[in-house]
């Protein structure tokens, strides 16, 4: 690293401020937290004093010049980008203008069906018609693998005029792509690629994990700082490699992200990528091996899958990023989220997701070796309490529905809320997915089949959470009416 890693500009600006005790005539209202007492008291002066607006010592966000131009330049150098912006509008907002900043209303894009919901909004966003590659199914743990390099070759000999190609990295469980291959066939066809690594921030500060997508010479990663980098909730960085218009992708930044950005937010940023650049080797190889420790003694149990780097198998799962401790669950006779719900009901244990047939366990810089033994027991306990037999349980939960409109046309076309189980052979006019992990079950424009009514219905019956749809109840869906 060329830059001095140990400065974190934005925070030092915000300390100077502090100092100062200007006296304010500006936004917020709550004018460091006089006119909100209650707001102090939950989270404490320190925090609610630097809740403040742009103003010239702090600079902008929409037009950076000083403090911020500074924090993402170190940002840049942290991760190996050209480039980097802050982001307070969360990852969406960086998937988002990754996609509008290369495709327009008509243009082609290559992906994996299993994107997350803030794509196919993207789609909707900006008009680009997707292309969808196979993915293979992993039939033991009913699982979504990575993008197969014969079928992206044949899906881009397809489309040899599709402006980009969008690709996980990792998968919210893990599994990683031939990202290297995959970016250097794109550029080979003129086609940028754009990276969705929401869960992989701690690829860039480790040489023992997967790949990050500017090591692997793509054009564009999002990156969510917030999961596995440590900054606050909806902080995150969008990174640029060398053959993108900076400039251009600012301006699309500005298109959607807001004028008041947050301090909180960016001083967080700011902080975690220092704390990563100067700690981030050490700290996720301490993760790393308390993910594989968990792992173990999870296998020790019996009944449950915790998988790892034996999936890998050079194309479909080309690595696994051993931080993700995913579990399958079904070997107990439960389902991911009837364990999700016992882990938070009867153990005070929040996990960060539970689906069909899997639970992911979230490991992080935060997390410590006491913990672990509590999920562990945890898990022991409730085979021990709740096992039973599920031969009858249903797995194969990833389901490619076919896609005959664009998500924009479709979201704009005339709907109708009609009963799910009239809705076979209709068109899906809205998206409905379970939330985590986000995955569309249904996207708007693809057509509807007994098939994966009956997985909407189970995960509903299995108390998933669903979401997306008009009928909160998705008793009903949205679909387009037919002319």
């Amino acid at each position: 690293m060329d830059m001095n890693q140990k400065s974190a500009p934005i925070y030092e600006a915000l300390e100077r401020v502090r100092r100062q005790r200007i006296v304010p005539f500006d936004v917020p209202g709550h004018k460091r937290g006089r006119g909100n007492p209650e707001l102090v008291e939950l989270l404490g002066q320190q925090c609610v004093g630097i809740d403040v607006n742009s103003m010239k010592p702090l600079d902008n966000l929409g037009h950076p010049v000083s403090v911020i131009r500074e924090a993402e330049e170190l940002t840049a150098d942290a991760f190996g980008a050209a480039r980097a912006f802050l982001m307070v509008n969360g990852t969406t907002s960086s998937v988002q203008t990754m996609i509008m900043s290369v495709c327009k209303e008509g243009d082609k894009i290559i992906l994996p069906r299993n994107v997350h919901k803030s794509v196919i909004n993207a789609l909707v966003l900006c008009g680009a018609v997707p292309k969808y590659v196979q993915v293979k199914l992993n039939p033991k743990i009913g699982l979504a693998l990575g993008v197969e390099i014969e079928e992206i070759i044949r899906v881009m000999d397809e489309n040899p005029d599709a402006k980009a190609i969008f690709i996980n990295n990792p998968t919210y469980y893990g599994i990683c792509s031939n990202i290297e291959l995959i970016t250097k066939l794109a550029h080979e066809r003129g086609m940028k690629v754009l990276v969705d690594e929401a869960h992989g921030t701690h690829l860039y500060f480790s040489d023992e994990l997967p790949m990050s997508a500017m090591q692997a010479g793509a054009d564009m990663a999002a990156v969510s700082m917030h999961k596995s980098g440590g900054s606050l909730t909806q902080s995150s960085i969008l990174l640029c490699g060398p053959d993108m218009d900076a400039d251009y992708v600012r301006q699309i930044i500005n298109l959607t992200q807001t004028t008041s950005a947050s301090y909180l937010l960016l001083s967080s940023l700011d902080i975690s990528r220092r704390n990563l650049a100067l700690r981030g080797k050490e700290s996720f190889t301490k993760v790393a091996k308390m993910a594989e420790y968990a792992r173990n003694e999870i296998n020790e149990i019996g009944g449950y899958y915790a998988y790892g780097r034996e999936l890998i198998d050079g194309d479909s799962v080309y690595d696994f990023d051993v931080t993700k401790l995913s579990v399958y669950t079904q070997g107990i006779g439960l389902t991911g989220i009837e364990v999700y719900d016992l882990l938070r009901d009867e153990y005070d244990i929040q996990i960060e997701f539970g689906d069909i047939g899997n639970i992911l366990a979230y490991i992080s810089i935060g997390d410590r070796i006491q913990e672990i033994e509590r999920l562990v027991g945890a898990l022991e306990d409730i085979k021990r309490i709740y096992g039973k037999d599920g031969s009858d349980l249903f797995c194969g939960e990833f389901i490619q529905p076919e896609c005959v409109i664009s998500p924009r046309k479709a979201f704009y076309a005339n709907k109708e809320l009609v009963p799910i189980r009239e809705t076979v052979g209709r068109i899906c006019g809205e998206i409905v997915m379970c939330y985590p992990p986000g995955i569309p079950i249904l996207t708007p424009g693809e057509v509807i089949t007994d098939e994966i009514i009956d997985l909407i219905l189970y995960s509903k019956e299995k108390g998933c959470s669903l979401q997306g749809t008009i009928d909160p109840q998705v008793d009903c869906l949205n679909v387009i009416v037919e002319e």
